[in-house]
């Protein structure tokens, strides 16, 4: 359930999910994607956004990438394709009400965790330059799906500048040079 239609830096989580050494390589675009995670994962870091990171299986796929691992204050190991199944939500600070979600794959793990989230009332976005699937086809069918449900879609770019606010947040200059990376 929204809070507002605003997203905030002060009320926000990054949950990056599933972003794999194994897994990587099959997600269509997934260099693109990854480059996304680390860019708002650095953005975040300069605004003091918590970031949480989700591995599924991780014996079978692997950990998450290293730099990926190196933003996460904490790292979910799950079995379950819904992260909150596996002690996601309680890994939330009370504060953070905003989950912004990237990672893989779109249609599994994000969708079903994105799914939960809003189910629980948190408010969601997805950011659908960060997200991916093997294939295309299931990429674009779970963001409709996660619209219809009440997920805000958004890019990384409008993140970015919804978090800073202004050219006056203290962060402006290095998030802008991320920004246009």
């Amino acid at each position: 359930m929204r809070t507002s239609n605003q997203i905030h830096s002060e009320s926000s989580i990054l949950i990056l999910i599933d972003l794999q050494g194994r897994l990587m390589p099959a997600i269509d675009q997934g260099e693109s994607v990854l480059d996304q995670c680390i860019r708002s994962a650095k953005i975040a870091q300069l605004l003091g956004i918590p970031i949480i990171g989700t591995e599924q299986s991780p014996k079978s796929l692997g950990s998450n990438i290293e730099s990926i691992k190196s933003f996460c204050s904490q790292t979910i190991s799950k079995g379950h394709f819904n992260a909150c199944a596996d002690g996601l939500t309680a890994a939330i600070p009370t504060n953070r009400q905003q989950c912004i979600l990237m990672g893989c794959e779109a249609h599994v793990c994000l969708m079903q965790t994105a799914l939960k989230l809003i189910d629980e009332g948190y408010d969601v976005s997805i950011v659908v330059d960060g997200v991916g699937s093997r294939r295309a086809l299931d990429k674009q069918i779970a963001l409709d799906r996660l619209s219809t449900a009440g997920a805000r879609l958004i890019t990384g770019e409008m993140l970015g500048f919804e978090w800073l606010k202004s050219a006056q947040n203290p962060a402006f200059k290095e998030a802008l040079a991320l920004l246009k990376e």
